[in-house]
């Protein structure tokens, strides 16, 4: 299969694919369209997607039904964005990610807001690749890519509803895995792929404002601050 290149918008509505279409290209985006479920399941088995943003009422199966089935071809990997113009209350947005979607968008859609949402889920699934992506679970992925994307254990409990300290049993199986001793440390390892290189523009997540790379000795205060608690 090919590498994920473009984001895949599923939505029965004509012009709303158009106007998300229209505002992810001016992003600098690629894009595909489809107008139910079963177009963008086909679709993205000809090309998987870097991300799906997907209308929760569909013509056929719901686009609940069709993010399970998401989920079951690639685990955790593929990043989903649910719009939706009839379910808007907090309530729907728990059950549209409880059901699996990384976010859940009411209609009508405020574009900065989706696109910095789009941002973040593409650059975070873009993180972890190659070797390093080999050796760890999809679930264990998708905590690796969180915290690339900077968010500490407690804010990953909430974003995968899991208690903090599965969290931490998730980190320190990552660690072990990838033979590092820091959470940096393991967050640099995927950034570079494993391949030895400097970390890629996505490294860019990890750095404060004013610093120009990040530093051994910068790395080194990590890696003794965010040593994990095997109390």
């Amino acid at each position: 299969m090919d590498r994920p290149s473009s984001v895949l918008i599923v939505d029965g509505e004509p012009s709303a694919r158009g106007a998300l279409s229209n505002a992810l290209h001016r992003a600098g985006y690629a894009t595909q369209q489809t107008g139910t479920g079963e177009e963008a399941l086909e679709a993205a088995g000809r090309q998987r997607p870097a991300l799906v943003i997907m209308e929760t009422h569909l013509p056929g199966a719901s686009g609940y039904e069709i993010c399970r089935e998401f989920r079951e071809r690639y685990g955790d990997a593929l990043p989903i964005i649910f719009v939706s113009a009839a379910r808007t209350d907090e309530t729907d947005r728990v059950a549209g990610l409880l059901l699996g979607a990384d976010e859940y968008l009411a209609k009508p859609i405020q574009f900065d807001h989706l696109l910095a949402r789009v941002r973040r889920l593409v650059a975070q699934s873009a993180a972890v690749t190659g070797p390093v992506a080999s050796r760890l679970t999809p679930r264990e992925q998708e905590v690796l890519g969180l915290l690339a994307d900077g968010l500490e254990q407690d804010e990953i409990a909430n974003r995968l509803f899991i208690a903090p300290k599965t969290v931490a049993k998730y980190i320190e199986r990552i660690l072990g895995k990838l033979g590092v001793r820091s959470r940096a440390q393991a967050v640099v390892l995927a950034l570079r792929g494993d391949s030895g290189q400097a970390p890629g523009p996505a490294a860019a997540l990890l750095r404060h404002p004013g610093e120009e790379s990040l530093t051994p000795p910068l790395d080194d205060q990590r890696q003794r601050a965010e040593e994990p608690d095997h109390t």
